[in-house]
């Protein structure tokens, strides 16, 4: 049964929420789930061509600016003060550390520098910190993302201010079962602190986890609860449920892969125009069922081998994955917008065939007949 601890009370119960709108009833994404596997699948990569370069990966890296002995008790969470898991508390790192870190990540190809910080919200000390960090990313020519808990009034037009790009805020579950998951907030919570994000000019960086012992319908009610926001997330990562010893949810059922691959599936279709992100967990995914994840129209992932605290595979081996797939990442101007490769009429893939020797490999007079 869901209950909210005397912290998630205490707060007012006046908030300014993310506007929505009704672009899908729980139940029509529902009905999604239910397709056929392939048949969902087929018709996720067909809106994804419809909006998207199918090859084109955005890549972003993540990193903890701040770990550990956060106030929330999210039961996925190691970094939460509620539960021992040997993680450690750390100190806020200082802006040349996180600097460097990101000079890293550009130079292996990320275009995206996204920061966490582990605590239920900044104070107006830290918002000083942070935008300090964002402004020294921004400079060198990166896009920003923070993930910085729940914000006050007049925080996230500081953090617009100091160059950041995104802000992510994930809504996490279906509305129904949030506080079956986390009891020191509220989903109106995090609606409110989103509805400010939106109001400042941010772009949303919002989606939520799976494996987390929820049903089809109520990752059904989760995805319809981001697809209804208006204006949809520009970025919406789907991650997968990495268990942690000392955690509540450390011996969660395992997820069956086809289902995680529904879940991108369905986000794709209710959120066409998006960037859908293969997120956490992924260290654990054959390269085939990401390969799948990436037809069903995933088109970002985390870069790099950490995930705030967790695994998350090493950049060389996304490197070659992306390689045997032909994907590419996306890269960004001096303009900031993307520069998106040139569209294709299929004679670049003719001409690469030519240049191997023909469709059987011999040019003129092979096996099939063709000619050179």
């Amino acid at each position: 049964m869901s209950k909210l601890s005397p912290v998630a009370l205490r707060r007012s119960l006046e908030t300014r929420p993310h506007p929505t709108a009704q672009y899908w009833k729980k139940c029509d994404v529902e009905a999604l789930f239910n397709l056929p596997f392939l048949e969902l699948v087929f018709q996720a990569a067909q809106v994804h061509r419809s909006h998207f370069d199918p090859r084109e990966i955005q890549l972003s890296t993540l990193v903890s600016v701040k770990t550990g002995g956060c106030s929330e008790d999210c039961e996925y969470c190691p970094q939460s003060a509620h539960y021992h898991t040997g993680l450690e508390k750390s100190q806020m790192l200082d802006v040349q550390t996180v600097l460097e870190k990101a000079r890293i990540a550009k130079a292996r190809g990320a275009s995206r520098f996204c920061m966490g910080a582990a605590w239920r919200g900044p104070k107006p000390k830290d918002v000083e910190t942070v935008s300090a960090i964002i402004k020294a990313v921004k400079g060198i020519g990166m896009e920003t993302c923070g993930t910085f808990g729940l914000l006050e009034e007049g925080m996230a037009e500081d953090f617009k201010d100091a160059g950041l790009d995104y802000y992510n805020h994930n809504l996490d579950t279906d509305p129904e079962r949030y506080n079956d998951i986390i009891h020191t907030r509220r989903h109106e919570d995090r609606m409110d602190t989103l509805g400010k994000v939106r109001k400042a000019g941010l772009k949303i960086c919002c989606g939520g986890i799976v494996g987390m012992n929820e049903s089809r319908p109520e990752r059904a009610g989760l995805i319809a609860s981001l697809a209804n926001l208006d204006p949809q997330p520009e970025s919406v990562p789907i991650n997968q449920l990495v268990k942690v010893e000392g955690t509540p949810l450390a011996d969660a059922e395992d997820l069956d892969w086809t289902e995680f691959v529904r879940t991108i599936a369905v986000a794709r279709i209710t959120m066409p125009q998006s960037y859908v992100r293969l997120s956490a967990g992924r260290s654990d995914m054959p390269e085939a069922m990401q390969a799948m994840c990436f037809l069903a129209g995933a088109n970002s992932i985390f870069y790099g081998d950490k995930l705030l605290t967790t695994d998350n595979p090493e950049a060389d081996s996304d490197r070659l994955l992306m390689a045997k797939l032909d994907l590419y990442p996306l890269q960004y101007g001096a303009s900031g917008q993307p520069e998106r490769q040139p569209e294709t009429d299929g004679s670049d893939i003719a001409a690469a065939l030519a240049a191997r020797g023909g469709c059987c490999g011999g040019g003129a007079g092979g096996s099939c007949g063709c000619a050179a």
